[in-house]
C-alpha cells in the first residue's frame, strides 16, 4: 500500500482487513514499549489485573495458568508465554501460587497494578491525539459493523 495523502475515493477503496492489521500491530507495539518503559509487560499486567478483586476477577479468588490463559484467550498473542510471566511476578513477590498451583495477586502486587494502570490514560492519550472522541465512536462502530457483516459477533 502507498503512504501517499489518499482521495476519499482512493480510501474507500483500501481493504479494511489490511488497514485494520496494521494498526493493530503498531498499537500493540507501542503500548508494550511505553509498558516497557515502565519496567513491566502486557501480560504481567494482565495477570494482575486478572486476578485482582479491584479489576477483572469477579471475586479476587486465585487463579491456576491454565484458567488465566482461558480468561485472556482473546487478547493473549502468539508470543505471550504467561508461565513465564507469572514467574517474573511471583520472584518480585507481586504473586503468591499456592499447593493447587493457583496463583494470587499480594499486596505489593495490588499495589503495583495500581500503580501500573495509573500510565493507562497518559498512553491512550497519546494514542488518541488528534482523534476526537466522535470520529473513534464512529470508526469503532464501524468495525463493529464490519464484524457483524461477516457473520460474527464482537465481543
Amino acid at each position: 500500500m502507498t503512504t501517499h495523502q489518499m482521495s476519499d475515493t482512493e480510501l474507500a477503496g483500501q481493504p479494511a482487513a489490511y488497514w485494520t492489521g496494521l494498526a493493530y500491530e503498531a498499537l500493540i507495539a507501542f503500548t508494550r514499549a511505553r509498558q516497557a518503559e515502565l519496567g513491566f509487560t502486557q501480560p504481567q499486567y494482565w495477570l494482575l489485573r486478572n486476578l485482582s478483586r479491584n479489576d477483572l476477577s469477579p471475586d479476587g479468588h486465585g487463579m491456576t495458568l491454565p484458567e488465566l490463559q482461558q480468561a485472556m484467550s482473546s487478547y493473549l498473542r502468539p508470543e505471550d508465554d504467561l508461565k513465564s510471566e507469572a514467574d517474573v511476578l511471583l520472584e518480585r513477590g507481586w504473586l503468591t501460587r499456592d499447593d493447587a498451583g493457583r496463583l494470587w495477586i499480594t499486596e505489593p502486587g495490588e499495589s503495583a497494578r495500581a500503580d501500573l494502570k495509573r500510565h493507562t490514560p497518559a498512553i491512550r492519550d497519546r494514542i488518541h491525539q488528534g482523534i476526537d472522541d466522535a470520529d473513534y465512536v464512529t470508526t469503532l462502530r464501524v468495525l463493529q459493523r464490519m464484524i457483524h457483516n461477516t457473520g460474527d459477533t464482537p465481543a
